[in-house]
């Protein structure tokens, strides 16, 4: 019964119908309080409302255990993260990621909004720095990719 109140209610929020998914959701959350897999549902439909301070507990209570699996424990983290920065919780959006960086080391997402948090905390050149890094080991970078690697660490550099 969990499983498809769940799937529905994930369906629903892929639908477009955020509000009934969040309505089954909360519900589910309320009947399951220690399902990690239904906070991080609870958390995102929550989220796609912009609903962000409800969110963070659902997220935070998805990353309390080690039941999600690598896909949405790496959501979570992304996720978390992000709802802290807009929150203007720019420390603990930091540390949140740095946490979700620890287990998934390298991810160009978690780096990416580490950047923006770092921007907000007032850290810019660390900002730019990682963002830097980011466009340098993607794709993007072509032939530039050295150039940029070299003006991550050196963006004060003056010839």
């Amino acid at each position: 019964m969990r499983d498809d109140e769940l799937a529905h209610a994930v369906r629903l929020r892929e639908a477009g119908d955020r509000e009934e998914a969040r309505k089954l959701l909360v519900e589910l959350a309320r009947r399951h309080p220690g399902d990690a897999e239904v906070a991080y549902q609870t958390g995102w439909v929550h989220d796609a409302l912009g609903l962000e301070a409800e969110a963070a507990p659902h997220y935070e209570r998805a990353l309390a255990g080690r039941e999600l699996g690598a896909d949405d424990r790496l959501g979570a983290y992304t996720k978390l993260g992000s709802t802290l920065r807009v929150l203007g919780r720019y420390d603990e959006a930091l540390e949140t990621l740095a946490k979700g960086l620890a287990e998934f080391p390298g991810d160009a997402g978690l780096r990416t909004f580490t950047a923006m948090a770092l921007y907000n905390a007032g850290r810019s050149e660390e900002a730019v720095s990682t963002l830097l890094k980011v466009v340098a080991e993607s794709d993007k970078a072509g032939s530039y990719r050295r150039a940029i690697e070299y003006y991550a660490d050196h963006l004060d550099e003056k010839v």
